[in-house]
């Protein structure tokens, strides 16, 4: 392979593994306030132990995602040089942002909230957790705000080769960023809520601890069901506004080479077969892709080759078509992962509403311990049908994939980087795995006693200096 593409899948291969942490950070992060919360009002005990068990996770999983976010941003530079060449003067800003304010006030406030247990007043240490969900959130909005700069670049001219910004809030209020965030954020929130409801009703298939876990299993269920409905619902809206500002990539997330006629059908699966630009063996829901589209059952969606022809005289000669298949089904599989997450959800909300959450229901149970998979899942898929799209641009429009790359990196260099990585996030993976079943088979008594009794470093004995 070449350095392009060893450096795309380099690129790939730590963000996605660095983003199955970010939404664990930050949905974790808002049910730790959410339950700290009805400690503080109501006063009860189990609520502060929930706090606190949850919460050693949160802080195994938050170590882990940073070390992971670092070595992901180095690459800009190392392999991406002309990418941050070009976009570095608007690219650098939000990031800045993101380290010198989000990520400090998170990381600061995690530090008191983690010693200030009996030291702080209640209201006080309350105050840091939520602190830290808004510093989580808002670390979000700037990456967010720095990618929906490549899907769609606003606030910007270009001068002497290079993209330097000229509206900063033009920068912050991109329509790319507005319809991309929400439906980002809503899928970290229902990302932590399966994880504590997967590892609840696993609990509870063992009978373990069971009101303990009942109690946790309902504050999250409330969170995953909220959490996936309006994910979906930004979901629709940023597919809307796709079909505007990013046609070709919509077409592709569709297998539609010709335009779709009027109205589209939504096609549910099909061959694609980019050779010979052409997609059979199709099901298709009448309407469906029109009102996908355009929010009512009339509408035509503009084919690839169409785009293809357009681009052309726009941008000069050049395949403008990414990789169909992938684009294709990347998005079904989001699509499908969110539609039963919404289902899960909902039954578990019925379940524990209604008092239901006994060994009649064993079978939910399994169900909802292979859901935790289910929003990591559907947020990768969602990331390469976004980024994948997009090809072969790095910037829409401005910058393409190939002009990006660094001149002076060899692709032998990338490759022993790719392998590498590749072993370091491996043994990463092992021990978060390690940890996080340590501390889910002592149970929350043990971790609060252990947690009451350490002063000094909460994390040594536990091994998460690791």
């Amino acid at each position: 392979m070449d350095t392009v593409m060893l450096s795309r899948l380099q690129f790939a291969s730590t963000t996605i593994f660095h983003f199955i942490f970010v939404p664990l950070s930050i949905g974790l992060a808002l049910i730790l306030a959410i339950m700290q919360t009805m400690y503080v009002v109501k006063g009860d005990e189990r609520y502060k132990t929930m706090t606190k068990f949850w919460g050693k996770l949160f802080l195994i999983n938050f170590a882990v995602g940073v070390v992971t976010g670092i070595i992901q941003e180095f690459q800009f530079g190392m392999n991406w040089s002309d990418y941050s060449r070009f976009v570095g003067d608007v690219f650098g800003a939000p990031l800045a942002i993101e380290a010198l304010a989000a990520f400090f006030l998170e990381s600061t406030f995690i530090g008191l909230w983690i010693f200030g247990w009996d030291r702080l007043s209640k209201k006080v240490h309350l105050a840091c957790i939520w602190l830290v969900a808004f510093g989580t959130t808002l670390s979000a909005f700037w990456i967010l705000a720095a990618n929906s700069f490549m899907q769609r670049p606003v606030g910007f001219e270009v001068v002497n080769g290079r993209a330097e910004m000229n509206d900063f809030f033009a920068l912050i209020t991109n329509g790319q960023l507005l319809v991309e965030f929400p439906h980002t954020i809503f899928s970290a929130f229902a990302t932590g809520a399966f994880l504590i409801a997967g590892i609840s009703a696993w609990k509870l298939l063992k009978k373990q601890d069971t009101d303990f876990f009942k109690k946790s299993f309902h504050v999250s269920i409330i969170v995953a069901l909220l959490s996936s409905v309006l994910v979906a619902l930004f979901g629709h809206q940023q597919a809307q506004y796709l079909v505007h500002t990013q046609p070709m990539k919509m077409a592709a997330a569709e297998g539609l080479w010709e335009n779709s006629g009027d109205p589209a059908a939504w096609t549910v699966w099909a061959a694609i077969d980019p050779e010979k630009q052409e997609s059979t063996k199709e099901f298709k829901i009448p309407y469906a892709l029109s009102f996908l589209s355009y929010s009512k059952f009339s509408g035509e969606v503009v084919g690839m080759k169409q785009l293809q022809s357009e681009y052309e005289a726009t941008y000069g000669e050049g395949n403008y078509i990414p990789p169909v298949r992938t684009t294709f089904w990347s998005f079904r599989i989001m699509v499908a992962c969110g539609t039963l997450m919404i289902v899960l959800a909902a039954y578990g909300w019925y379940l524990s509403a209604r008092k239901k959450l006994d060994q009649k229901h064993t079978w939910f149970y399994r169900l909802m311990v292979a859901a935790i998979f289910m929003p990591i899942v559907a947020n990768t898929a969602g990331w390469i049908m976004t980024e994948i799209g997009r090809q072969p641009w790095t910037v829409f429009g401005l910058l393409r994939t190939e002009d990006s790359v660094s001149p002076s990196v060899t692709s032998g260099e990338v490759l022993f980087s790719l392998i590498s990585f590749t072993t370091i996030y491996t043994i990463l993976a092992v021990v978060l795995v390690y940890l996080f079943l340590k501390v889910i088979k002592r149970g929350p008594n043990a971790v609060v006693e252990k947690t009451e009794k350490i002063t000094s470093d909460p994390f040594a004995k536990e091994g998460l200096h690791v």
